[in-house]
């Protein structure tokens, strides 16, 4: 999907070629399906195009490029439209990061589990392209700061998992630095940042919805059939015969007066995957073909022959690293005690919120607070305190010397809790008791991706309701049920 150029090859008639969002150092949009980039049939009277007019193509009325590779013929119309001049450089190879994401739609479920996404849990992509109007723009609506304070707070943490998609130009337009500072309070609520240049297929790939705007990522996940929700979307700022203009027309609004769960969970609910299908055909023309079309163009420009007997590869998607949320802005908890034998919590937990949350069927409520948490005095008045990490770091003393400290420094803590794993930890109770806990694993062996610290609040929840130590409890996140085992370390004292 979108347009690359390359040079010192002799002027070809339409025939291979294709290039990856953002890749190089290219303008924003170029070679993706930014404003413009592409139109189902071109107007009489043509408005500057992104990307495919003559400022970009021609030097002293000539083009620049001996080869200008697009991915579908309809870019080809806008292309004779928008610069007739370039026209004869015109090569056909299809989407090479569209074949990439295609080819490794099957490893969905590994992908999930790479960002930390358990099972019941939806993940959310916030994506933003590169424009004034984007999602994360400069202009007068600038939608994802307010999208991203809301999303933390307003979508229950065991629920939904966030992460953000941000388009390089962002990162290295305003740098790095900024960029994290402005991120600084989602991520601290779970949020996690995804690579720009590496990850983002695969999140698009893992995700349960897209936010987003006007970009190609946005694009990519509608052709995928993802559902799509649109954040910000500048009509103004596209040609109205473009395929991004027609996902515009297709795709939900998200409106500041929307509830936020309500929205994102009739999206998901209500979409057809097919939604998208005419949208995803303009993406390649030539689906799953663009590397032997692109190196029959590069060889050809050579004039080389090709390799005999080796077929034509692009590097698959790699699995990324695993990225659980990591949450150290204070948590709000509400409870209920659902089942007394065998012992069962629900537990519904809130980052951040700008509010109390609300739930008429909860019977208790508490707050938790990250050891590290930007705030320290908020750890005064914390319910359960707790942390992550290696068990035998150091730097912290065994577990259990770790909560000893806490209870020492912080007497109106009730519960602290040293999380040893993605599905374990080590609790002290006020009263003295230090507790291992530890999830069941699924079914097919698999570790139970919940966040241990939502059974240190269901074990919390529990003993405040007057009951002794279980040897086992069920923690309900959602309609997910986990069994936890509670096994004592050291005897009450």
């Amino acid at each position: 999907m979108g347009l690359a150029t390359i040079r010192g090859w002799p002027h070809r008639e339409p025939g291979a070629g294709s290039r990856e969002p953002g890749a190089g150092s290219r303008e924003p949009g170029a070679g993706s399906r930014e404003p413009g980039a592409v139109a189902l049939a071109a107007p009489a009277a043509v408005a500057p195009v992104f990307g495919l007019g003559p400022e970009w193509l021609l030097h002293q009325g000539r083009p620049l490029a001996a080869a200008t590779v697009l991915s579908h013929p309809e870019q080809l119309r806008r292309l004779r439209a928008a610069c007739p001049e370039a026209a004869p450089t015109a090569v056909l190879a299809g989407d090479p990061c569209y074949d990439r994401i295609l080819e490794a739609l099957p490893h969905r479920d590994r992908f999930r589990r790479a960002f930390g996404v358990a099972p019941g849990q939806r993940l959310v992509v916030l994506n933003s392209t590169w424009a004034p109007r984007a999602l994360f723009g400069d202009g007068a609506e600038d939608r994802l700061s307010w999208l991203l304070t809301r999303l933390t707070s307003e979508l229950p943490a065991d629920e939904y998992r966030t992460v953000a998609v941000l388009h390089p130009n962002i990162w290295y337009g305003h740098g790095p630095g900024q960029v994290r500072a402005w991120l600084e309070r989602a991520r601290r609520a779970g949020l996690t940042p995804v690579d720009p240049l590496e990850d983002w297929r695969q999140a698009l790939i893992a995700a349960d919805c897209v936010i987003g705007d006007h970009g190609s990522v946005t694009y990519y996940a509608a052709a995928i059939g993802r559902p799509v929700l649109l954040g910000s979307f500048p009509e103004a700022d596209l040609d109205p015969e473009s395929p991004v203009a027609a996902l515009g027309r297709a795709a939900p609004r998200l409106r500041a007066s929307d509830d936020l769960r309500h929205r994102i969970a009739e999206v998901i609910e209500s979409h057809d995957p097919r939604a998208y299908a005419a949208l995803a055909e303009l993406t390649s023309s030539a689906p799953g073909r663009s590397a032997a079309l692109l190196r029959n163009v590069l060889y050809r420009m050579m004039d080389l022959p090709e390799p005999a007997g080796r077929p034509a590869l692009l590097g698959r998607l790699p699995l990324p690293a695993h990225q659980p949320a990591v949450r150290t802005a204070p948590v709000r908890v509400l409870t209920r005690v659902l089942r007394l034998d065998p012992p069962e919590v629900a537990v519904a937990r809130y980052t951040d919120p700008a509010y109390e949350p609300e739930d008429a069927e909860a019977d208790a409520a508490h707050t938790v607070v990250h050891e590290d948490t930007s705030d320290a005095s908020l750890l005064e008045n914390a319910d359960v305190i707790l942390r992550g990490g290696d068990p035998d770091d150091p730097r912290l003393g065994p577990p259990g010397a770790w909560a000893d400290e806490v209870a020492s420094r912080y007497p109106r803590c009730g519960l602290a809790a040293y999380l040893t794993g993605v599905d374990r930890g080590i609790v002290r109770t006020r009263g003295g008791e230090v507790l291992r806990l530890a999830a069941v694993p699924g079914g097919d062996g698999r570790v139970d991706l919940c966040d241990p610290a939502a059974y240190a609040s269901g074990l919390y929840a529990w003993l405040g309701d007057g009951h002794g130590v279980p040897g086992e409890l069920t923690v309900v996140t959602g309609a997910v049920r986990h069994r936890v085992v509670v096994e004592r370390v050291i005897a009450s004292r």
